[in-house]
């Protein structure tokens, strides 16, 4: 009988265990970001389509009205057991060309409490050529809210 209530108890601790485990947060990544030393490599004004591409790769993402910019997106998302997934964290790379295909922008933007923020830029003018397209990529992020579904 002590050998049954034995085997009894681990199966409730096991049952117990693989529960909290069932809970546990899971992290996926979606999309590529280059590396820090590769973009620290390129150089604006003197790079081309050509050497970002064999630098860093070429993106998942060009410009969409012309062949103006290329796009590089990563994000990562959080899972519990049985919610969908929240994403917690994106990154945009935005690569700037001239007609002549050099660089002209790279610019690195992130999410921070909803909003779109500048994480790093090199530019060779004041004037932020792709701006367009990452206001509509993030424009509307944190916006929404449950009650806007419903009415």
């Amino acid at each position: 009988m002590a050998r049954h209530t034995a085997f009894f108890r681990l199966g409730i601790a096991a049952l117990c265990l693989s529960g909290l485990v069932a809970c546990a947060a899971t992290f996926r990544n979606h999309g590529y970001m280059p590396d820090q030393a590769d973009l620290d490599g390129l150089i604006v004004g003197v790079d081309t389509r050509e050497s970002v591409a064999s630098a860093v790769g070429e993106p998942g993402i060009a410009g969409i009205t012309d062949d103006s910019g290329w796009y590089y997106i990563r994000s990562e998302f959080r899972t519990y057991a049985y919610r969908a997934p929240e994403e917690v964290d994106r990154e945009v790379l935005a690569i700037s060309f001239n007609p002549e295909g050099t660089v002209t922008n790279i610019e690195r933007f992130g999410l921070e409490n909803g909003r779109v923020v500048a994480l790093s830029r090199r530019v060779t003018d004041s004037n932020t050529q792709g701006i367009s397209f990452l206001r509509q990529a993030f424009g509307n992020l944190g916006r929404i809210t449950a009650g806007d579904l419903f009415n």
